[in-house]
């Protein structure tokens, strides 16, 4: 809760509402007083309090992935909406703190004790329902383009524990409302977390040792199963063709196993061997 403290002085205020104001105006010591202000943050604005707590799940659940960093990332969900110079703060009652921006618009949050005890908002200078946030864990050394899948199973947690997705409506829940701790969300077939590549995606293969598996259609475009009417009120609004689901829930697949991507725009073989 912010609050604004605005200067009102007294005798004006008596002018216009009492009819004997002039006497009380010649009355000494009325002084200036403040009225407090409630200004209520945006809903939609992050909970500096939810998204620290999604970095201690990081730390908790780091054997996931134990070579990974983490970050937090903004992403489009509105069709007109500038993702260049976005600046972000962590704004409580009495702190401001800025937080930097890399150029894909990732960031790492900074702890502020303060901003905890003020149950600060993270805030964009955006509308806030105009993007999507999503944790990023990354294992460096991967092959170009590729993804692990326990990193992908703790990006689930941690965003999930961070109240980072933004479905707007509970008549469109992307994500089951009978769902509703992040380990029931990643760990069950229901939770359909989604996950965005950086490009259009056409196929998404999953390698564990010898075992190699194209996912079927159904986890791409966020299942597909989409109407004009529900795209407004999921993250996928303006990415949909960039979304997948991952079985992060099966464990016959190991945290180590490669999540490679095959893009609508890569040149098929054809195109590929023409002179």
């Amino acid at each position: 809760m912010l609050r604004i403290v605005l200067p009102v002085v007294l005798p004006a205020l008596l002018a216009a509402l009492a009819p004997g104001a002039a006497q009380a105006q010649a009355q000494p010591d009325q002084g200036i007083q403040t009225v407090t202000v409630t200004y209520t943050r945006d809903p939609v604005d992050k909970s500096y309090r939810k998204m620290i707590r999604g970095m201690e799940r990081f730390q908790r659940e780091h054997a996931l992935a134990p070579q990974a960093t983490l970050r937090f990332r903004l992403l489009p969900r509105s069709p007109t909406v500038d993702m260049h110079g976005i600046t972000l703060r962590v704004a409580g009652d009495h702190i401001t703190v800025p937080v930097a921006v890399a150029p894909d618009n990732s960031f790492v949050l900074p702890r502020n004790e303060q901003a905890l005890q003020e149950d600060a908002a993270v805030v964009a200078n955006r509308k806030t329902t105009s993007m999507t946030w999503r944790a990023q864990v990354t294992t460096p050394g991967l092959p170009p383009g590729a993804r692990r899948l326990g990193d992908l199973r703790l990006e689930c947690l941690v965003g999930m524990e961070a109240g980072l997705v933004s479905n707007s409506s509970p008549l469109f829940g992307w994500i089951s409302n009978a769902l509703t701790s992040p380990e029931q969300v990643c760990n069950s077939p229901d939770g359909n977390f989604l996950f965005f590549t950086e490009r259009p995606v056409f196929a998404v293969t999953l390698h564990a040792g010898d075992r190699t598996e194209v996912l079927p259609f159904h986890f791409l475009y966020a299942g597909g199963e989409q109407t004009r009417d529900m795209l407004p009120f999921c993250d996928c609004q303006v990415l949909l063709d960039r979304t997948y689901y991952a079985p992060i829930w099966d464990r016959s697949w190991p945290d180590d196993t490669l999540v490679t991507f095959d893009y609508m725009d890569d040149a098929s073989p054809a195109q590929e061997s023409t002179p």
